[in-house]
């Protein structure tokens, strides 16, 4: 059986046309891939180990004003100088003092030890995180002004 002949200059031609390529796939697997390096780089930089960490190692409560704070960092780079932020909080939770911390370069772990005014009452004394991001009156002679 033969197919009927239809007039081609009604219909067109029964020739097949070439397909365009699939850009559109791709496309969407170069974004995918993108979009999945993209998480993975945040999710690495905020879940891997950070690359200072600090903590308390000691706390004595001086006075009613005063308390003394054992500070441990520990470093992915130890010979860049840091910042730690250490405070004093009552029974309450309520923060009665604050005061930042210079950790020079040193090999390995550093214990340092400082001590901190705080408003009357404290109870503990903590580290609150510590950075490379030093500013700049901690790490020059002078101190601020007012």
């Amino acid at each position: 059986m033969t197919h009927p002949q239809i007039p081609e200059d009604r219909y067109g031609s029964r020739a097949k046309r070439a397909r365009p390529r699939p850009v559109g796939r791709w496309l969407l697997f170069a974004v995918v891939l993108i979009a999945l390096v993209g998480v993975s780089i945040i999710g690495y930089r905020n879940l891997g180990s950070p690359p200072i960490e600090g903590k308390q190692v000691a706390f004595e409560i001086l006075d009613d004003s005063s308390v003394r704070i054992v500070v441990e960092v520990e470093r992915d780079d130890p010979r860049r100088p840091a910042e730690c932020v250490v405070r004093s909080r009552a029974k309450s939770g309520v923060e009665v003092g604050r005061k930042e911390v210079l950790i020079p370069p040193s090999d390995g772990v550093t214990r340092q030890e400082t001590v901190l005014r705080t408003s009357p009452g404290p109870a503990t004394g903590e580290v609150y995180g510590c950075t490379y991001n030093i500013p700049e009156y901690l790490s020059t002679l002078t101190r601020p002004i007012g």
